[in-house]
């Protein structure tokens, strides 16, 4: 295994290398790059008593420490920087890194360079994260060995040397990863692209160029799977190198995997359709995941034997913060959909319910307009308790949406989410389904939507 490690060595010995943050995969790799032989400078915004044990033990290794409010003065000199995603690409101060020598990459990018078998990644708006686990899922019930990284799973670049030509590596990337990056995967997937991360991207061509990045330096033999039924992802099919397939729950196509009048999700290729499995004995909840297995469907054709992809389909019980069932209380039922950040996730997860529900929703202001959640709030909400940055806003689209008056909507707002989850059950009868639906981030009170969605968790198996 070992011969895979050195591609990866002879990329950094002897050079002067900048990691900015200290997470959990620069961490792991911190300690791997000094091995092969780089002089690592660690570039953190935080100051070595913010960071604790972990500075000391960093400069004992050798780490020399840039940190605090001058921290990206470290950058000066460097020959590789490696950036987080988390850390803006247009920096200005990265930039000029950049323009001064510096080669900027990251642990996706050296591993896109660097990984010895084929890759299948998934990008999109919504649903990447289950398209992602689909198809790993798929895979995995095919027989292959699967490496399960970037946004999700782990970092798979400090584990490249375990990785032989024979597996297969299945990757979910943001457009803070994608924006920098000049390699495409083998298999490329882009389930949708609707207005996103508008508060990091100066403009919404910026955050749509980023996606596209996934398709752009794809080399033949290789294949694009596209959701048609968004006009972004649509129009990408001009970007295509190779091999293109859509995917769609709303027509049948004679290229891709769609879902028939009948109910039946089937694949057509090359003027031949093949029925996979029956709507009714998908175990995921919502068509919004009709859909997200459509697409991991048409991803592993051909890789995938169908018995394997309609086994997935009928076990297959979702990712954690997704639709996931908390508990059911007094006739209640809770759940969980810490991962709608955005209103277009927010109304799949209330299509997935034939009731009208009561939801938790509001969060950290992404810059992204809220009339369109509106009139589905109106269909398909029965209360509604607003928390944080973005309640006023949605607040304000809801009332201001024709139909209002006449709903019956109930609105009430929380300091926080142990108030929303008091006043949900307050406003709950047995029958009654409870969801937190955000439409929003969650930085304004949390680290990432998993912490939010966990605490929920913790409140509502608290009551």
């Amino acid at each position: 295994m070992q011969q895979y490690y050195e591609p990866l060595a002879s990329r950094v010995r002897g050079r002067k290398v900048a990691f900015i943050g200290a997470g959990v995969s620069h961490r792991e790799l911190i300690g791997q790059f000094v091995e092969m032989g780089a002089q690592v400078t660690l570039c953190d915004k935080r100051t070595a008593d913010q960071m604790g044990e972990l500075a000391g033990q960093l400069a004992a290794k050798g780490v020399a420490l840039s940190l605090g409010t001058d921290y990206m003065q470290g950058f000066a000199g460097q020959d590789m920087i490696m950036r987080t995603p988390g850390f803006e690409f247009f920096t200005p101060e990265l930039q000029a890194a950049g323009k001064a020598g510096a080669e900027i990459t990251s642990e996706m990018e050296l591993f896109f360079e660097l990984c010895p078998c084929e890759i299948v990644a998934v990008t999109g708006s919504d649903g990447k994260t289950t398209t992602t686990s689909l198809i790993a899922a798929m895979l995995r019930q095919a027989g292959r060995t699967v490496h399960l990284g970037g946004n999700i799973g782990r970092a798979l670049l400090p584990i490249i040397g375990g990785i032989t030509p024979a597996d297969i590596a299945v990757v979910e990337l943001s457009s803070f990863q994608l924006i920098s990056m000049r390699r495409s995967p083998k298999i490329a997937v882009v389930t949708n692209v609707t207005p996103n991360h508008l508060d990091h991207h100066k403009d919404m061509q910026e955050y749509i160029d980023a996606k596209r990045n996934i398709l752009l330096w794809q080399t033949p033999p290789c294949r694009a799977v596209l959701g048609y039924e968004n006009e972004v992802s649509r129009s990408m099919q001009a970007d295509c190198k190779g091999e293109q397939v859509w995917f769609t729950r709303l027509r049948e196509t004679d290229n891709g995997a769609f879902l028939r009048e009948d109910g039946m999700l089937c694949m057509a290729e090359k003027g031949t359709v093949t029925p996979i499995l029956p709507k009714e004995e998908v175990r995921l909840r919502g068509l919004h995941n009709i859909e997200n297995l459509l697409a991991a469907t048409a991803a592993v054709w051909g890789l995938v034997p169908v018995a394997d992809i309609a086994a997935v389909g009928r076990e297959f019980a979702g990712v954690e913060h997704r639709i996931e069932p908390v508990r059911t209380l007094d006739g209640v039922q809770w759940f969980n959909d810490s991962i709608a950040s955005s209103p277009t996730r927010t109304i799949a997860g209330l299509r997935s319910f034939d009731q009208k529900i009561i939801i938790i929703a509001g969060g950290y202001d992404k810059k992204i307009p809220y009339e369109p959640l509106a009139p589905e709030i109106l269909a398909h909400v029965k209360a509604l308790v607003l928390m944080g940055q973005t309640g006023p806003l949605i607040e304000k689209a809801v009332r201001e949406c024709p139909g209002f008056a006449e709903s019956g909507l109930v609105i009430e707002h929380a300091a926080d989410m142990a108030g929303a989850v008091a006043a949900a059950r307050k406003l709950a009868n047995p029958g009654d389904i409870v969801s937190l639906s955000p439409a929003s981030a969650s930085f304004d009170l949390y680290p990432n939507f998993e912490v939010r969605g966990r605490h929920f968790k913790e409140l509502v198996n608290a009551l």
